[in-house]
């Protein structure tokens, strides 16, 4: 691997950091807001504390009709993902939804294949496999007859939805980048996404009483707006551009481990030894996949 391409694979694992943090983060405050007002303020902050950036390195204008609709088509998937996200996170564990998380790179395989005839090889098809094996284990704790049953609580499946989406949203990025710098498309992509939230919400936001919500909801919108936001979307973007879609998205399977340590630090999750087979698989899909 040459050296460019190393850097690349080092700041996915940053991402992957950032995004596993998420989980614990949003058990912590899903139950303060509703799911669509906690992302209309997620990506309003997002894009305002971007906002400085980008106007530093380029002319900010605004885009043309075509490309606004084709960063709101990015944007949808995206959004929508969040919401399944924080809504799932009252009725399942941080654990669950991470576990789950790590479906994302089969499904936009599956979509590649189903819309590019992108033929995954046959490493990759294998890591993926164990990928979603792991990711089972870990939502069932092994249980054989549960994962038969797909005994899903709602929040498993209000997740599972999201991840059929957010591999729609990986599949956009590589189809509609138009070769721009990668401040100007999350930038954009932000602020689109606002604007569906803005809409998700718009029955939400007069009747909440803002001075009853506690700071450290707000600190945690401001932490999840900036690293689980701003940073992570910006280096998925890169990502997926520079070393390809399943590549960049495989690292996903590392989230579990992340967010189950990540759990017991923030208090939201306790340690369980039959969920470790399953971490094993998802660790072990993600240097399948990208040795192959």
């Amino acid at each position: 691997m040459i050296a460019s391409q190393k850097y690349y694979h080092s700041l996915m694992i940053f991402a992957t950091v950032l995004v596993a943090s998420s989980f614990p983060v949003g058990a912590v405050i899903a139950g303060s807001l509703s799911p669509s007002v906690i992302m209309l303020l997620r990506f309003v902050c997002a894009a305002l504390l971007f906002l400085p950036y980008v106007m530093f390195k380029n002319t900010l204008s605004l885009p043309s009709g075509k490309r606004l609709l084709q960063y709101s088509l990015i944007s949808l998937p995206l959004a929508t993902f969040f919401w399944c996200m924080f809504e799932s996170l009252k009725y399942t564990s941080a654990l669950n939804t991470s576990a789950l998380y790590t479906m994302v790179p089969g499904i936009t395989a599956l979509y590649m294949l189903l819309v590019n005839r992108e033929i995954t090889g046959k490493a990759r098809t294998l890591g993926l496999m164990l990928g979603t094996l792991g990711a089972i284990w870990i939502v069932f704790r092994g249980d054989y007859q549960a994962a038969m049953a797909l005994d899903f609580n709602y929040g498993d499946l209000v997740f599972f939805i999201g991840c059929l989406v957010m591999a729609g949203y990986n599949f956009l990025v590589k189809k509609l980048y138009a070769g721009e710098p990668m401040e100007l498309m999350t930038f954009w992509v932000l602020v689109s996404g606002a604007g569906w939230l803005l809409l998700a919400s718009w029955g939400h936001i007069f009747t909440i009483e803002w001075q009853s919500i506690e700071s450290e909801v707000y600190l945690w919108i401001l932490y999840l707006s900036f690293f689980s936001t701003l940073v992570t979307f910006f280096l998925q973007q890169m990502g997926i551009v520079k070393i390809g879609a399943t590549n960049a998205v495989a690292y996903s399977f590392l989230t579990p481990a992340f967010a189950l340590l990540l759990s017991i630090l923030f208090g939201v999750g306790t340690f369980e030894l039959t969920v470790l087979p399953g971490i094993a698989l998802v660790i072990l899909a993600m240097f399948i996949i990208q040795r192959g």
